[in-house]
């Protein structure tokens, strides 16, 4: 009886192992981001418990593990090559580009798929680390074009400077601006950089006036536009200014004060408005959660990457990132594809303008 316990023990150890599948949130869940790391944990655990209810993927369960990379690359990297020690074969996250940088390299050296949903600085993709490195949020040239197509159309026969501040997020964004101006046949009168950090810009302001501009685009950080703002108010002057994602914050309003009033922004699309997007944002809210900022693209970047693996050939890495890579999948933000590079084709900004301290959306 002893021997036939034995050998049933053995044939029961033989058997394979369901084994579940390991996936991470990498994302700054403390320091001034926090709520966008928050944001983006929300959005993948809640795709996570989907789903598993639904049965999981091809009967196995997803097991999220969950790391703060403290938008330092050094952090980032550190908790990079402890997912790869995990198994995990998918990594969603970052916000800040040096961390998401850092840890692509780990990546794509570890045959790991990686998905940013909050990475917009062109870099990441532009210095593509690997085939298995991707992401669903726009880039800030991608900002540009959608300011610039906006302004071409809008106000084709005025006058238009294009200014930036120089900065690694600043110049990009301004670039794309002029390149889509140009594209429409639109030449900015202006096209310069700006002195970040001046106390004031009643120089600045002067010179916009004196060369008759009819608009604006200001692409730098909220401090220096607010003053802008300001200089122009109160030298009593009509033109319209156009700023970025920085300025689309209670913060520059504050900032900015009544001069905040009637300026327009880009800021990342709504994706809660959306029809794809309905059940999924009716039931974040049935269990108290408000489906705000990045939550919706963390829940499509797991989408995305459980569509490619099942129609990919095999399920390693490599294969499903060249599915991914030529493929079309749906989502709760749309229609997800990609460039060449890896980043997604998705505009994801929209217009909006301040009006009585709300953000009212144009286009």
């Amino acid at each position: 009886m002893l021997r036939l316990s034995v050998l049933l023990l053995a044939a029961t150890l033989a058997l394979p192992a369901s084994a579940d599948i390991r996936i991470a949130v990498m994302a700054p869940l403390s320091g001034q981001f926090q709520v966008l790391g928050q944001q983006m944990r929300a959005g993948v655990q809640k795709a996570v418990d989907d789903i598993n209810a639904r049965g999981g993927v091809d009967g196995e369960k997803l097991v999220l593990d969950v790391e703060d990379d403290g938008c330092k690359a050094e952090t980032a990297a550190a908790a990079a090559n402890r997912a790869a020690g995990r198994g995990d074969v998918l990594v969603i996250g970052y916000v800040c580009a040096a961390a998401a940088e850092a840890a692509a390299a780990v990546y794509a050296q570890n045959g790991i798929l990686f998905i940013s949903p909050g990475v917009s600085a062109d870099s990441l993709t532009d210095r593509r680390a690997g085939p298995t490195i991707f992401r669903i949020a726009t880039t800030d040239r991608a900002q540009g074009y959608v300011a610039g197509g906006y302004i071409a159309k809008t106000y084709p026969r005025k006058r238009i400077a294009v200014l930036d501040d120089g900065s690694p997020y600043g110049k990009p964004i301004a670039d794309g601006a002029a390149a889509a101006l140009k594209r429409e046949g639109v030449t900015a009168l202006r096209r310069e950089t700006y002195d970040a950090g001046a106390k004031d810009y009643n120089a600045l302001a002067a010179r916009l006036i004196d060369d008759a501009t009819d608009v604006v685009f200001l692409a730098g950080y909220q401090g220096d536009i607010a003053l802008i703002a300001k200089a122009l108010r109160a030298a009593n002057s009509a033109i319209i200014v156009i700023g970025p994602d920085t300025i689309g914050t209670n913060q520059f309003l504050d900032l900015a004060g009544d001069a905040a009033e009637g300026l327009l922004f880009t800021f990342f699309t709504d994706f809660r408005l959306g029809d794809e997007a309905r059940d999924v944002v009716a039931a974040f809210r049935a269990s108290g959660t408000e489906p705000v900022g990045l939550v919706l693209p963390s829940y499509a970047a797991l989408e995305v990457w459980l569509a490619a693996r099942s129609s990919a050939p095999a399920k390693d890495a490599a294969s499903i990132a060249a599915t991914l890579q030529d493929g079309s999948f749906p989502s709760v933000i749309g229609k997800v594809d990609f460039w060449d590079n890896g980043s997604t084709r998705i505009p994801g900004f929209s217009v909006y303008r301040w009006q009585d301290g709300k953000p009212v959306l144009l286009e």
